[in-house]
């Protein structure tokens, strides 16, 4: 059970797609797998580039198979944009490195803006680079304003050609050292206000663009550079005014998604190691996984761990059915990127604890592991920014319900073409929800699942007797802490729901509920804290703390799924 729901390049073999998909996805496992530990950890110490990945990927036309949209592929008939199988991708190089999913990654969000624009000649340019292995970079963000695009200082000034001259920097862009394809966010000097707004595609070895530095201490390219007086020509430019802001927000919208499985790849590879170590450990004539503390911690990691791979896939589905009536991949997208990866840090906190030391050796896949997964949660907007998206969907989820077509297992060969079109990026409070009780409802035979759904019921009466009043609706530190409660709710929603589809173990289940019921305790516990917090509200937090259903033999029969990850998998020394 435990080494079929968790990642594992021994036999590894994604038969639910096609067989091309299949071949490259196994490829990429086999060129990571023949590589060999040492040379993983090797590079990532010494800060190697990885030109052997992308040299590996070039020559299996990785990422223009993955990459491209059906539209805009002449001669490959596998290219698609399928989130199915660039989840399945994103998980599989998080699992072997952050840097090897980074370069990735920002090829995917450098691809947003062009796969996104009517301009026929950037749309052919960008699938000839990747065609020919070439990766994309992302131009939005900024050394005084991060990726703050109201302000951006990248200004374009009219030729008097119909074109412009781009004159400004950017800062924290992956692979600008290499990329064929650069999309630029800037605004025009001689338009104020949102009209003025443009994307433009740049190329990183052109003479006007100057790379200045890394400005990480990493493995990966994260970079600073500079146009000067950069010539931009008509068919360069990809998106103006308004239309230039939403391909920005919906570009992340699209990009933002692939850090969950980067998150639940880091901490698959890192379990099997954190694993197999205390299982073989000895302390005080026993094996250190047989004191209960460990246990605890362990099983906790691993039903952590099981509930990010069910909430990140049942994600994709709502992703790939979505349309201009269906945006509730709105909610689940920062869900995945906020919940998904501040869990994966628990993961390898909980780990830690356990194999202590190990975890900063040098000859580990941990000790690289406890370093990355840090950054997820930080990059696409931080933790708070995510919250505060969150709770925009609140009310609606919560109260007004309405009603969808159900969504299917999406793991078809189809092109997702609808999140290249996905419309102005507003409207979010007016987007509307399935019944989350339905999901609950349907496992409420299950001890800690009727346990937390008691909590959910609960926080909405706190809404409805006690809402937050117009202060404290100023008030982002106390919202922040009731986003925390919501965010439970909704991910618990999808964590049925993909149990459901996957016929998931019912103990395992049930312990992920016992993990989100103590959760739960702890951020009521939080909000009764809070000093904006009314009486009314602590006190109704204080009725929310709740125990866990225990029980022994469910406990013991989920950690026999943890045991059996001991010695499961080891890279290739």
């Amino acid at each position: 059970m435990a080494d079929s729901l968790l990642f594992n390049p021994r036999g590894y073999d994604p038969a639910h797609f096609d067989e091309e998909t299949r071949r490259l996805l196994r490829a990429t496992v086999d060129w990571f797998e023949a590589r060999g530990k040492k040379a993983l950890i090797d590079t990532y110490i010494d800060r190697t580039w990885y030109a052997d990945f992308l040299e590996f990927a070039a020559k299996e036309g990785l990422f223009a198979a993955f990459l491209t949209p059906t539209a805009d592929a002449e001669d490959n008939p596998a290219a698609r944009w399928d989130t199915a199988r660039n989840a399945a991708l994103s998980e599989i190089l998080g699992f072997y490195g952050l840097g090897y999913w980074y370069t990735w990654q920002v090829t995917v969000l450098g691809l947003g803006p062009v796969w996104q624009s009517a301009n026929p000649a950037a749309r052919a340019r960008a699938a000839e680079l990747l065609a020919d292995g070439h990766v994309m970079a992302f131009g939005l963000s900024e050394r005084g304003h991060g990726a703050d695009i109201y302000a951006t200082d990248m200004v374009l000034t009219p030729d008097g050609e119909g074109g412009f001259r781009a004159t400004g920097s950017k800062y924290y862009i992956g692979n600008g050292n290499v990329a064929g394809l650069v999309s630029v966010f800037g605004r025009r000097a001689d338009i104020e206000g949102p009209d003025g707004y443009v994307f433009f595609a740049a190329d990183s070895r052109h003479d006007d663009y100057h790379l200045v530095k890394n400005v990480v201490n990493a493995q990966m390219y994260v970079s600073e550079f500079r146009l000067e007086d950069y010539p931009v020509r008509t068919e360069d430019v990809l998106h103006t005014g308004r239309d230039a802001f939403d391909a920005a927000l919906n570009t992340v919208n699209v990009g933002k998604f692939n850090l969950c499985t980067a998150s639940v790849g880091i901490c698959e590879h890192a379990m099997y190691e954190a694993v197999t170590h205390a299982h073989n450990r000895m302390l005080y004539g026993r094996r250190v996984t047989g004191f209960p503390h460990v246990r605890r911690e362990l099983a906790d990691a691993y039903a952590r761990l099981a509930a990010m791979k069910l909430f990140s896939a049942r994600s994709v589905d709502y992703f790939r059915s979505a349309g201009p009536d269906d945006r509730r991949y709105l909610l689940f997208n920062p869900m995945t990127k906020m919940k998904v990866t501040t869990e994966g840090e628990k993961v390898i906190d909980l780990m830690w604890d356990v194999i202590a030391a190990k975890g900063f050796e040098a000859d580990t896949y941990f000790d690289k592991a406890a370093k990355d997964i840090r950054g997820l949660p930080k990059l696409e907007g931080t933790v708070h920014v995510n919250l505060a998206l969150i709770l925009k969907f609140m009310g609606n989820y919560l109260f007004a319900p309405a009603e969808y077509p159900a969504v299917p297992t999406r793991q078809d060969p189809a092109d997702d073409e609808f999140l290249f079109r996905q419309g102005p990026a507003r409207g979010l409070g007016a987007i509307r929800f399935h019944d989350w009780r339905t999901a609950y409802d349907a496992h409420a035979d299950i001890p800690n699942v009727a346990r937390f759904r008691e909590q959910a019921d609960g926080l909405c009466e706190l809404l409805l007797a006690h809402a937050p009043d117009e202060a404290q609706q100023q008030d982002l530190d106390f919202l922040l802490a009731l986003g925390q409660l919501f965010a439970l709710v909704v991910y618990g929603q999808l964590v049925l729901e993909q149990a459901g589809i996957t016929g998931l173990d019912r103990d395992l289940l049930d312990e992920i509920f016992d993990v989100l019921v103590r959760d739960f305790s702890g951020h009521a516990t939080e909000l009764h804290g809070k000093a904006s917090a009314t009486e009314a509200q602590s006190a109704w937090a204080l009725t929310q703390v709740r125990r866990p259903v225990a029980d022994a033999g469910r406990s013991a029969r989920v950690w026999a799924q943890v045991e059996a990850l001991a010695g499961a998998y080891e890279m290739r020394p």
